[in-house]
């Protein structure tokens, strides 16, 4: 999916709360660098900014960057947004003392070298905080259901399911041999839409439920 495309500031809209769970669980110093990976709009990297800490926003889709350098410019914010990927952060080793990913991190195709990539950013007494999607609740059944209709239209087998960001022993295996402990805290979002139809819609082609916040 290309997340550039369309209309994603709605979905922003919706997973704003849990990126201020993410930035408030943080604790941001002003004087602490802060990187957000997969920042979209800049809804993490924003509430970060606005803590007074300078922030990088890293994400591969540049019309989500542009709309966030555009927020971030009209309420003088300290905040700069380059073209990235989870696996690929154009900043050098050791420079963030938090990282952050709203989601976006997630999405990456390979966890295991973006979780190398974002503790190569991290400072060696920096933490990292994370939110995934938890594969539980009406929304994640229905997008499970019909990706699984797809396939069977398409007679397709169905997709290998998705890395577990929210399991411990999961992310233990990726963040430990880093030196990083885990702490999973989980939370609660709700989705609005102004008629079903258009709520299964956007879930078609996303997985929001509850989130899990890994740190280190």
């Amino acid at each position: 999916m290309e997340w550039g495309q369309g209309h994603y500031e709605r979905v922003a809209a919706q997973l704003l709360p849990a990126a201020e769970v993410v930035v408030k669980r943080a604790a941001i110093d002003p004087a602490e660098r802060v990187v957000d990976v997969g920042c979209g709009t800049g809804n993490a990297a924003l509430l970060a900014a606005e803590r007074g800490a300078p922030v990088t926003g890293v994400d591969p889709a540049q019309r989500l960057l542009d709309v966030a350098a555009a927020e971030a410019s009209e309420r003088g914010l300290d905040a700069t947004f380059v073209v990235g990927e989870a696996a690929s952060i154009p900043m050098p080793d050791a420079t963030a003392d938090v990282v952050l990913s709203a989601f976006g991190a997630t999405f990456a195709p390979d966890p295991g070298a973006a979780t190398d990539e974002m503790v190569r950013v991290l400072a060696p007494d920096g933490r990292m905080l994370l939110a995934a999607w938890i594969p539980e609740g009406a929304i994640s059944r229905a997008v499970r259901l019909n990706r699984q209709t797809i396939s069977e239209i398409l007679e397709q087998p169905p997709a290998a399911p998705p890395f577990p960001w929210h399991e411990r022993d999961a992310l233990s295996e990726l963040f430990e041999p880093h030196g990083l402990a885990v702490v999973i805290e989980e939370h609660e979002i709700s989705f609005t839409a102004p008629s079903a139809q258009e709520l299964g819609s956007w879930a078609s082609t996303r997985r929001p439920t509850r989130t899990r916040r890994p740190s280190g």
